[in-house]
């Protein structure tokens, strides 16, 4: 064989070889981790529902959906040290605790990894980007006109039932909460107390607060299993009619409620669009179709697009207000 003939063949293995490990790379699945509080939360298996379908849509995802067994930052740090071993390519987290889990994403950045907060977020400094299922300012409203708007004559006594102390989404709500009590004066917010996302603990808390004001006629649950909890609780208390209970719910489990007259209304975004949202931003990041930057717009497929603040945090939309005039065309979606 002439030298100009071994030259060209060999070129010609080299270039096969380079397409060859391109469209391989082109192939390979971008591992995508959903990082949840805790597994077996409704609100958390429904966001899933909304990955494997952003999953599915992309093509060349897989969804790693994983969490601790409950609501510590402990957990999630156990969690995500296994995934920066497994070297993923992005991690989307609902923080148990903004702080804490900063050091351990942080290195997990320092490896490559993309990592963005959704539902409820990380310190700045532990992130790319946060995604906020709505606006905080319109959520506080919206629990809180959710409550006066039912109160006999205008006002009553208010507690607020919330999740862990550490929650970043919860505390930035009941926040807004406050800022708004001075537009209805009827509202007097007694107590808030946390039941840390679990059912059990919830209702107890739920019941402490029936027993310890005896006038009360709202509980604001700014979290799926506290809600669920208080308005079980008030059932059980012989108070459906009389205690309403309020906040952030999902439509499959509290549709019962809404009939017994344990709650008039609640709020919830859809948290299937929040899960598909936050897998299509992790995607784009990944694959440096986007940049999380002041201003950016980073796209989330069918659900449009993120602006993203001066802190890289942008909302996804409004939450939706179900009652008995709505609640049974979206109990079995949601």
């Amino acid at each position: 064989m002439s030298t100009l003939r071994k030259l060209l063949v060999t070129a010609a293995a080299t270039a096969a070889l380079t397409i060859g490990a391109v469209q391989a790379h082109a192939q390979d699945n971008v591992r995508i981790a959903l990082v949840v509080k805790a597994l077996g939360i409704g609100f958390f298996e429904a966001a899933n529902e909304g990955a494997q379908e952003a999953a599915e849509e992309l093509g060349n995802v897989e969804i790693i959906y994983t969490g601790p067994t409950d609501t510590t930052a402990e957990g999630q740090i156990e969690v995500i040290n296994s995934l920066i071993a497994q070297n993923v390519d992005a991690i989307a987290v609902s923080a148990n605790d903004t702080d804490a889990l900063v050091p351990t994403l942080k290195r997990a950045m320092d490896r490559g990894i993309t990592v963005i907060s959704w539902d409820s977020g990380v310190a700045p400094e532990g992130r790319q980007m946060n995604l906020n299922p709505s606006s905080n300012q319109l959520i506080g409203e919206m629990c809180v006109k959710m409550a006066a708007e039912h109160l006999p004559e205008g006002d009553g006594e208010v507690a607020i039932l919330s999740a862990s102390a550490t929650h970043t989404n919860q505390n930035n709500w009941i926040a807004e909460m406050k800022k708004v009590l001075p537009d209805y004066p009827g509202v007097n917010l007694v107590t808030t107390v946390y039941g840390d996302d679990l059912a059990d603990k919830s209702y107890r808390e739920a019941q402490g607060l029936i027993q310890s004001y005896p006038d009360l006629k709202a509980i604001i649950a700014p979290t799926s299993v506290g809600i669920v909890a208080a308005a079980q609780a008030v059932t059980d208390a012989g108070k459906a009619g009389e205690i309403n209970v309020t906040g952030l719910g999902l439509p499959s489990e509290m549709a019962g409620h809404v009939e017994s007259g344990a709650s008039k209304s609640f709020a919830i975004w859809n948290p299937i669009d929040l899960g598909y949202a936050a897998t299509m931003i992790a995607y784009n990041l990944a694959t440096d179709q986007a940049t999380a930057e002041p201003g950016a717009e980073i796209p989330m497929g069918r659900v449009g697009t993120v602006t993203l603040d001066e802190n890289n945090e942008g909302a996804m939309a409004e939450p939706f207000v179900y009652d008995a005039s709505n609640i049974d065309k979206f109990k079995d979606i949601f």
